[in-house]
């Protein structure tokens, strides 16, 4: 599943998010949603969160 769909992401869901700067390079990063961030319930270039330990992108895939 994307993670262009803000419901389909609950805070603990394990996820795979492409950082700022990964994203020319596509490397993906896995971990658990700690906060989502996006407030839209949709969005293009996917929901950006914050997982355990700080780290900040968008879903790419769901787990």
């Amino acid at each position: 599943m994307d993670g262009t769909i803000r419901k389909d992401i609950k805070i603990g869901t394990k996820v795979l998010v492409v950082q700022k700067q990964d994203q020319r390079s596509g490397k993906l990063t896995e971990g658990v949603v700690q906060r989502l961030l996006t407030n839209s319930a949709v969005h293009p270039r996917g929901i950006k969160v914050m997982l355990e330990g700080g780290i900040v992108g968008r879903v790419k895939e769901i787990k």
